[in-house]
């Protein structure tokens, strides 16, 4: 009796166990169908919508994941929650990755916003008054390329070399007496009216109903925001290589998409591939 019981137990628990692996091999199956993205609404998600059907004659589906910050996506690639993002920088990723000891690696440029200079309560640089309030990204590769396009427009003077490194603690000269200040990029476009002006970048610009048209100064296409500040597809290392990212990037570096880019943008994304 107790021979049968346990001969009984005993294949109860492998046929459980082959049924959960049946299972558990299917899923890892379909998941491995699936390509989830973490990005920014505009216009990193809506460039992502033009290649869902090239994706999906590949056999993949693609499911975006709309973030409106710099940090949830990060953690979400670092943590398997997806499978890439689209909404940085490379000086960004890097920073990023120093401070928070995330595994994160760039594979792929997509497109460049320029990066521009709004009117809040001043509407152009020559009426700016001394003490005149300036909005700057409070993250470090964005408040740098901030502080480059005021260097380049004559209002404050940086450190010999400092580069894309630069804080306001590297100002050497601001004869304005200007008050910069530090916020958090995706705020400073609805805090504009409290500013005299304010450093945006592009998808933030977008997003508020604002065109590169709008800005008073604009990063010049030979600036080091040009050449340097890129926006990325992003994965965890070690899954550079992998189908789902090759097919990704393949999609996004096509003519469809930089055609899309061109007819929609107006000049406030510009496609770098």
């Amino acid at each position: 009796m107790k021979k049968n019981f346990k001969k009984k137990l005993v294949s109860a628990v492998l046929a459980t166990a082959l049924v959960a692996a049946v299972f558990t091999g299917c899923g890892k199956k379909k998941d491995d169908k699936v390509i989830k993205v973490g990005a920014s609404p505009t216009p990193h998600a809506e460039i992502l919508k033009v290649v869902e059907d090239e994706l999906k004659d590949k056999g993949y589906k693609l499911e975006i994941v709309e973030y409106n910050d710099y940090v949830l996506p990060n953690n979400a690639l670092e943590n398997g929650e997806i499978d890439a993002n689209f909404f940085q920088h490379k000086p960004y990723l890097d920073d990023f990755n120093a401070e928070n000891k995330t595994h994160l690696a760039s594979v792929a440029s997509i497109h460049y916003e320029p990066f521009g200079i709004y009117a809040g309560k001043t509407s152009k640089l020559d009426d700016l008054q001394k003490g005149a309030t300036v909005a700057v990204p409070n993250d470090t590769t964005n408040e740098a390329r901030a502080l480059l396009l005021l260097e380049a427009n004559g209002l404050i003077k940086l450190k010999d070399g400092v580069g894309v490194q630069a804080t306001k603690l590297d100002i050497v000269e601001n004869p304005l007496e200007l008050d910069i200040q530090e916020i958090e990029a995706a705020q400073i476009a609805r805090t504009i009216k409290d500013v005299d002006i304010a450093a945006i970048n592009g998808n933030y610009a977008l997003n508020a109903g604002l065109t590169i048209k709008d800005a008073i100064v604009v990063e010049s296409a030979d600036s080091v925001g040009a050449t340097t500040y890129a926006n990325i597809i992003a994965v965890k290392e070690g899954n550079e290589n992998s189908a789902k990212t090759k097919a990704l990037v393949e999609a996004l570096q096509s003519d469809k998409v930089k055609d899309y880019i061109e007819k929609n943008y107006d000049g406030a994304v510009v496609p770098v591939f």
